[in-house]
C-alpha cells in the first residue's frame, strides 16, 4: 500500500485518496468527470440517475410487521395477566406502558420513507451517502486501525443485545431494565435442572457419534520414543549418496536458525522413491535414531475405511499429536509408507478397475529371456505393453509370466484402479502440511479476543515429513510440490560398491568362511541386489548349511541359495532321454553362443530342471554396472535369442520346436527398433516420427497414403528380414565351428541338471571349473561317445522311439587338492 503526507503530517493511504477524489469528481460539472478508475459496483460518475437499487415488498415491511406483532404480543399477555381486563382496555394499557415499541415503528417508518426517497431522487440520495455516511466513514478510516475499528463495533452489537435482552426481562419481570439484568441469573439458576437436563441427553447422543467414530480413527499409527530406536546411518548400507542428502536435513531440523536467519525455511519433506527392498524404511528409521526425535509411523491402510470422512479425521489426528510431540521433543519425524495408497491421484491412477499395468505381459520363450541383458529385456516388455494396450479391449496379461523390469527382475501385478483413502483424506493431507496454523489454546483463541487481544502466533512446528513409494508417478501433484514435498530423492538399486558394503555387513553377523573375493564376485553375480534381498540371500545360505548340519556358511551354500531365490524350487519332474537331450541341446546352442559373442554380460546359471515357467533357461547378468547399450550389444543379443532356432535345425536336421517362438519374438523386436527407432540399422530416420508426422504418405487420409504407409511398412520389414536373416547365418557358422562345445554343454546339464556360468566356461574352454571338471570333455574318445549318443538321439527324435544308447558317464576327474576350490582358480567369464 502507497502512503502520502497529508494535514498535520498524518500519513494517509492511497485508497482513502482515490476514494475523496471518486467523491469531488461525482458532483455534477466536477473536474473529471465521467474518468478515471471507479470503486467496483459504482456507478459513472455522469449518470445523474443514479439512485439506491428498489427494495422488494418484503424487506420494505418485515421489521413494521415484526415490531407489529411484538405490540400483540405485549397486549396478549396484559390480557393474560388480567382475564377481565377487555382488548381495548388492553391496547390503550400498552399504548403508554410499551410506548417504546411505537418509537420503534416510528424509526422504522422513517427509515423506510427515507430509502424510499433514495429510490427515485439521485441528488438526495448521493448527499446521504457521499456526504453524511461517507463522511463518518472517512473520519472513522482514518482515525482508527482497522483492529480498532472491529473491537468498537463488536462492543457496539454487544450492548446492543444487552440492551434488548434488559428491555425484554424487564417487561417480563414488570420491573426496570437496569435491575432485570441483575435478576435474569436468578431465573437462569432456578432454570438450571431442567437445562441440564437436555444439555445432558443433547451430548448423550452426540457422544454415540463421537465414540463411533473416535473408535473408527483408531489405529494405524504407531509412535516410537527416541530410546525406542536403535538403528543409525551406519545400517544403512548401499546407499550414501541419498544418506548424504538426507543429513542435511536432520541439520536444517536440529538447528533450523543457520537457514531461518538468512531469510528461507526449513524443508519439511522428503519423498523417498524406487524399487521395493531399497532401504527407505531403514532410511527414515535412522533419521528418526540419529535426531533423537520421536518417530511416528504411518501405516499405508491406516486411511482406508469403510465410512467416508473417517481417513478426515485420522489426518486431523496425526498432526495435532505431530505438533504436540514437536513442541514437547524439539522436533518429530513422521513416516508414510507406500504413500501412493495415501496421495493417489497422480497420472497412473487416472484408470480404471484393472486399467493399470498388465501382471504379466511378457516372458516368452523357453527361459523368459532371461539370457537378454536387462536393458534388452525393458525395451522388449515395454513394446509388448504398448502393442497390448492398442488391441481393442483385448487383455494384456500374457500367459508366458510375469513382465521383466529394467532392473532384471520380473515385476508382476500392477495397480487395480483407485486403491487408497478417499479424495477428502489427501486434501486434508495437503491442508495440513501447508495450510494455516490456528493459534494455540483455548484461552489464547477466544479469551484473548473476548478482551479486544490479538492471539499469540502459532509457534513453528519442527515436523519432518518423510514418505516412501515405488509408484511416485501415482502421486498428486499437488502433493510433491515444493512447501510439502521439498526434497525427492530416488533410492535406487545400490552399486556394485554399495552391494559389496552390504554382504560384508550381512556376513558379519554370521559365521562364514568366505573371502573378500568371494564378496566380490558375488557383488559381480547379483547386479540388482536391494538391501532386502541381500539379506534374505545371507540367510537362506544359513539355512542351507544348518540343514547340512553345519554352522558355517560356504560358498556352495551361497550358490545354493541364490539358485533358489532366482529360479524358485524345482518341479521335481523327469523328462524322457529324447526330450530331456533337445532341451539340453537348446539350452547348449544359447549358452555357446553367449560365451563367443558377448562381453557385456556373463552366464549366471543354466538349467534344465523344469520350473514353474520355464523348461530350461540360460540366465545371464552384467559384467558391470552400466547404463548405455550399443549397437554391437543388441546384435549380440539377437545372436544369443537365434542361437535356439539355428542349433534346432542343425542338431536335428532341419526340425526345430515351439519353444524357439520366443526367442523369433525377442530377435524380432530388438532388430525392428534398431531398424526403425535406435538408428542402428541401413537407414538413420526415426520410423516412429515418420508414422507420427505423416512423412511419406502425401494425401493423407486417401487411397495414396495408404499404398505409401504398406510401402514403408514393407520396406521396414525386408530390412529387420534381412537383418535376422544375415545374423542367423552367423550364428550357423558359429555353431558349425562350435559343434563339440554345444554337445559337451549339452552333456554336462544332462549329468548335472544346472551349472553355474564358471561350470559353464570351463566345460567350453576344457577346464577346471568349481562343480565340472571340463577336461575331461577335451578327450576325443569321449567327444566321438557325445556324438554317437547324440545321432541316436537323433534318430529316436525322427522315430518317436526310446533313446537306444544310454547318456555317456563322464571319466574319473583327476583328485583335487583341496575339497573345495578357491575363488582364486574360479576363472571369470570374458
Amino acid at each position: 500500500m502507497i502512503f502520502r503526507r497529508g494535514r498535520g503530517g498524518a500519513s494517509q493511504p492511497k485508497v482513502s485518496l482515490l476514494k475523496e477524489r471518486s467523491e469531488a469528481e461525482s458532483e455534477p460539472g466536477g473536474e473529471g468527470e465521467g474518468e478515471g478508475l471507479r470503486p467496483p459496483d459504482d456507478t459513472p460518475h455522469g449518470d445523474m440517475a443514479a439512485t439506491r437499487k428498489k427494495q422488494s415488498l418484503w424487506d420494505r415491511v418485515r421489521y413494521l410487521l415484526l415490531l407489529t406483532l411484538l405490540w400483540f404480543v405485549l397486549v396478549w399477555a396484559a390480557m393474560a395477566d388480567n382475564p377481565l381486563l377487555p382488548f381495548v382496555d388492553a391496547m390503550r394499557e400498552q399504548a403508554t406502558a410499551a410506548s417504546w415499541v411505537f418509537v420503534l415503528l416510528g424509526l422504522e417508518l422513517v427509515r423506510q420513507v427515507h430509502f424510499f426517497v433514495s429510490e427515485r431522487w439521485a441528488r438526495y440520495h448521493r448527499f446521504w451517502t457521499h456526504r453524511v455516511f461517507g463522511g463518518f466513514e472517512r473520519f472513522t478510516h482514518r482515525r482508527f486501525k482497522p483492529w480498532t475499528r472491529f473491537r468498537v463495533w463488536r462492543a457496539m452489537i454487544w450492548l446492543f443485545w444487552i440492551a434488548v435482552f434488559a428491555l425484554v426481562a424487564g417487561k417480563i419481570l414488570d420491573t426496570s431494565p437496569v435491575l432485570a439484568l441483575f435478576e435474569a441469573p436468578a431465573l437462569l439458576w432456578k432454570a438450571l435442572p431442567f437445562l441440564l437436563q437436555i444439555i445432558f441427553l443433547f451430548f448423550v447422543i452426540i457422544i454415540q457419534f463421537v465414540g463411533l467414530f473416535w473408535f473408527l480413527s483408531r489405529g494405524g499409527i504407531d509412535t516410537y520414543m527416541p530410546d525406542d530406536i536403535k538403528t543409525r546411518f551406519r545400517d544403512v548400507w548401499g546407499q550414501d549418496h541419498v544418506v548424504e542428502r538426507v543429513k542435511e536435513n536432520i541439520v536444517f531440523l536440529e538447528k533450523p536458525q543457520e537457514i531461518e536467519a538468512m531469510g528461507g525455511y526449513v524443508p519439511g519433506g522428503i519423498l523417498l522413491w524406487g524399487p521395493p527392498g531399497t532401504g527407505k524404511t531403514l532410511m527414515a528409521e535412522a533419521v528418526a535414531g540419529e535426531t533423537g526425535h520421536p518417530y511416528v509411523f504411518v501405516d499405508p491402510g491406516a486411511f482406508i475405511q469403510m465410512f467416508m470422512g473417517i481417513g478426515v479425521l485420522k489426518v486431523k489426528s496425526l498432526f495435532r499429536k505431530l505438533r504436540k510431540l514437536a513442541l514437547r521433543y524439539g522436533g518429530v519425524i513422521v513416516f508414510f509408507d507406500e504413500a501412493d495408497s495415501l496421495g493417489r491421484r497422480g497420472a497412473l491412477a487416472q484408470v480404471g478397475p484393472g486399467g493399470g499395468r498388465p501382471a504379466g505381459a511378457f516372458q516368452s520363450g523357453c527361459h523368459g529371456m532371461s539370457y537378454l541383458s536387462p536393458d534388452t529385456r525393458w525395451q522388449l516388455a515395454r513394446d509388448t505393453l504398448a502393442d497390448a494396450a492398442r488391441t481393442d479391449g483385448a487383455s494384456a496379461v500374457s500367459v508366458n509370466g510375469p513382465r521383466p523390469g529394467r532392473n532384471g527382475f520380473f515385476m508382476g501385478g500392477g495397480m487395480n484402479g483407485g486403491g487408497g483413502g478417499d479424495t477428502g483424506t489427501l486434501q486434508a493431507l495437503l491442508t495440513e502440511l501447508s495450510g494455516l496454523k490456528k493459534p494455540r489454546g483455548f484461552v489464547n483463541r477466544y479469551v484473548r479476543r473476548l478482551l479486544g487481544m490479538k492471539p499469540k502466533p502459532p509457534p513453528k512446528y519442527r515436523i519432518l515429513v518423510m514418505m516412501a513409494t515405488n509408484m511416485p508417478e501415482a502421486l498428486d501433484e499437488a502433493l510433491l510440490r515444493p512447501g510439502r514435498i521439498d526434497r525427492i530423492y530416488k533410492v535406487g538399486y545400490p552399486s556394485k560398491a554399495g552391494r559389496v558394503r552390504t554382504y560384508e555387513g550381512y556376513f558379519s553377523k554370521v559365521r562364514h568362511d568366505l573371502t573378500g573375493e568371494d564378496v566380490d564376485k558375488l557383488a559381480t553375480i547379483t547386479p540388482y541386489a536391494t538391501g532386502a534381498s541381500i539379506k534374505d540371500l545371507v540367510n537362506e545360505a544359513l539355512i542351507t548349511a544348518i540343514r547340512d548340519g553345519r554352522e558355517v556358511i560356504t560358498w556352495a551354500d551361497v550358490m545354493k541359495a541364490k539358485q533358489l531365490k532366482s529360479l524358485g524350487p524345482p518341479e521335481g519332474v523327469e523328462y524322457h532321454d529324447r526330450e530331456r537331450h533337445a532341451t539340453a541341446v537348446h539350452e547348449a546352442c544359447h549358452a555357446v553362443v553367449a560365451i563367443r559373442a558377448r562381453r557385456h554380460l556373463e552366464i549366471d546359471i543354466a538349467t534344465i530342471e523344469k520350473g514353474a515357467e520355464y523348461l530350461g533357461m540360460v540366465a545371464s547378468i552384467p559384467v558391470e554396472d552400466q547404463f548405455t547399450q550399443w549397437r554391437s550389444e543388441y546384435q549380440s543379443d539377437i545372436l544369443v535369442s537365434l542361437a535356439s532356432l539355428a542349433g534346432e535345425r542343425m542338431f536335428f536336421g532341419g526340425d526345430s520346436s515351439s519353444g524357439v517362438s520366443g526367442d523369433l519374438e525377442s530377435a524380432t523386436r530388438v532388430a525392428s527398433l534398431m531398424e526403425g527407432y535406435w538408428g542402428m540399422g541401413s537407414t538413420i530416420s526415426s520410423h516412429a516420427i515418420s508414422n507420427q508426422l505423416g512423412m511419406g504418405t502425401p494425401g493423407a487420409g486417401g487411397k495414396g497414403a495408404k499404398e505409401a504407409e504398406k510401402e514403408m511398412r514393407r520396406a521396414l520389414a525386408d530390412r529387420i528380414e534381412d537383418q535376422l536373416t544375415a545374423l542367423l547365418k552367423q550364428v550357423e557358422r558359429m555353431l558349425e565351428e562350435d559343434r563339440a562345445a554345444v554337445l559337451a554343454v549339452a552333456h554336462a546339464l544332462e549329468t548335472h541338471k544346472t551349472l553355474q556360468g564358471e561350470d559353464v566356461l570351463a566345460v567350453i574352454e576344457g577346464q577346471e571349473g568349481p562343480l565340472v571338471d571340463g577336461r575331461i570333455y577335451t578327450d576325443p574318445a569321449f567327444r566321438r561317445a557325445l556324438e554317437a549318443y547324440h545321432q541316436a538321439a537323433l534318430a529316436a527324435h525322427r522315430g518317436r522311439t526310446p533313446v537306444q544308447l544310454t547318456l555317456p558317464a563322464s571319466p574319473e576327474p583327476p583328485v583335487r587338492d583341496s575339497a573345495r576350490t578357491p575363488s582364486s582358480s574360479r576363472t571369470p567369464s570374458p
